[in-house]
């Protein structure tokens, strides 16, 4: 039906154009179904003298083997077909590329089958796959002596942190006696441009952290209040728990993941650019221009930042007790001097003091070990910001046990 209507179609004088008739194109998909079918990939069992033969069909290319669900079926023929009496036959292919032999290569076993019939450009494709192919080596087997010798390794790569931090440490010791010996020698204009950038610019986002925490734990804390009739102590649990813990945790983690990450950018991007090789040229000391000036401002800035979230914290542990438990503002205020003495604020922001010098300093250190490469940049700020995380909720927890009997 397909060639008559072909004939049909050809028959028509040329100076009319061709129109196909729609009661033909449905032949004509009919038709071309089967030529694309065959097109697809598969093998094919035929006998031979030896015994069974695997014969290869279709275009063995990317485009046909990149469809999921050819390559699941191929997969499973080739699982069939794993090592047939009769060989193979690759000469009724009609394209096979490198990604074809290189599926053939591996399911033979990076060897050549002993009967396998092919042509010439065929064989000219295997060879160039298979002098092209390389096989992984064998998983080493485990040994107790190597994960020994790992443990070592990390052991003295986490002793050689230290021993730097110490040193950085000591440096920034003698660094400050320099400071007090000749304060108007001092890098000041170094220090406040370090706190407008590290605290000013700090304030937005941790005033709405810490305003959205007080919302969400004034919040949760009222449905289990109000099942005890305890409204009046949320005053003492927002109280205690903001000034005296979350405050100062939520500004450390903050300006440990915005601060202490671009201190260890700065002075890694100094180090690709060769500036500390300069500056270490020119007499000018790394401790005394880069770590003093950042360990005084984040010091100096942290317990303002605190104090800042704290009061953020408040005001939307406020909002929330008013709107879900009827607390108003004013009894908030009241109340809260006497529910939380003087002393927790006093450790808030010792504890802040500590957490921004030890922040500066982690970034510090880990901008001073970056690599001159890019890659080496990216490392050191990922491990800046996860060390001083890790290190202000262990500080944390330190503060807590060491100073439980404060503001009791």
């Amino acid at each position: 039906m397909g060639l008559v209507a072909v004939l049909v179609c050809g028959a028509l004088p040329r100076h009319e154009p061709l129109v196909p008739c729609p009661c033909f194109l449905p032949t004509l998909v009919a038709c071309a179904i089967p030529f694309m079918s065959d097109l697809s990939p598969r093998i094919v069992r035929v006998e031979s003298p030896q015994g069974p033969q695997a014969q290869l069909l279709g275009r063995w290319g990317a485009a046909e083997l990149g469809h999921r669900v050819r390559w699941r079926t191929l997969a499973a023929q080739l699982r069939d077909h794993a090592a047939p009496a009769g060989g193979w036959d690759l000469r009724g292919l009609q394209w096979l590329d490198h990604v074809g032999a290189q599926l053939l290569w591996n399911h033979w076993g990076h060897a050549w089958p002993e009967r396998v019939q092919l042509t010439a450009p065929q064989r000219a494709m295997l060879e160039r796959v298979a002098r092209l192919t390389v096989v992984p080596p064998p998983a080493e087997p485990w040994r107790l002596s190597d994960q020994m010798d790992h443990l070592g390794v990390l052991v003295l790569h986490g002793m050689d942190h230290a021993r730097n931090l110490v040193q950085l440490v000591g440096q920034l010791t003698l660094d400050l006696v320099r400071l007090a010996r000749a304060p108007q020698r001092g890098p000041w204009r170094d220090v406040s441009g370090h706190v407008y950038r590290m605290g000013a610019t700090a304030l937005p986002i941790t005033a709405l952290v810490g305003f959205l925490i007080g919302v969400v734990l004034a919040y949760l804390m009222s449905l289990q209040l109000r099942q005890f009739g305890a409204e009046s102590f949320i005053v003492n649990i927002l109280g205690i728990s903001l000034i005296r813990e979350l405050g100062p945790m939520l500004a450390a983690i903050l300006v440990a993941g915005r601060s202490g990450s671009a201190i260890t950018a700065q002075i890694g991007v100094m180090r690709v650019t060769e500036e500390l090789d300069a500056m270490r040229v020119m007499g000018i000391p790394h401790g005394f221009r880069l770590v003093l000036p950042r360990t005084l401002a984040l010091a100096l800035a942290m317990p303002l930042i605190s104090v800042w979230t704290t009061l953020a914290a408040l005001a939307g542990g406020m909002l929330a007790a008013d709107v879900a438990m009827g607390i108003s503002p004013a009894y908030f205020a009241q109340a809260l001097p006497a529910a939380v003495k003087i002393g927790n604020l006093g450790l808030a922001m010792a504890k802040s003091v500590v957490f921004g010098a030890l922040i500066a300093l982690i970034g510090c250190h880990w901008g001073l070990r970056v690599k001159p490469n890019t890659q080496s940049l990216g490392e050191g700020t990922t491990a800046s910001v996860v060390t001083s995380i890790t290190m202000v909720i262990i500080v944390d927890a330190l503060f807590a046990v060491a100073f439980k009997n404060i503001g009791i």
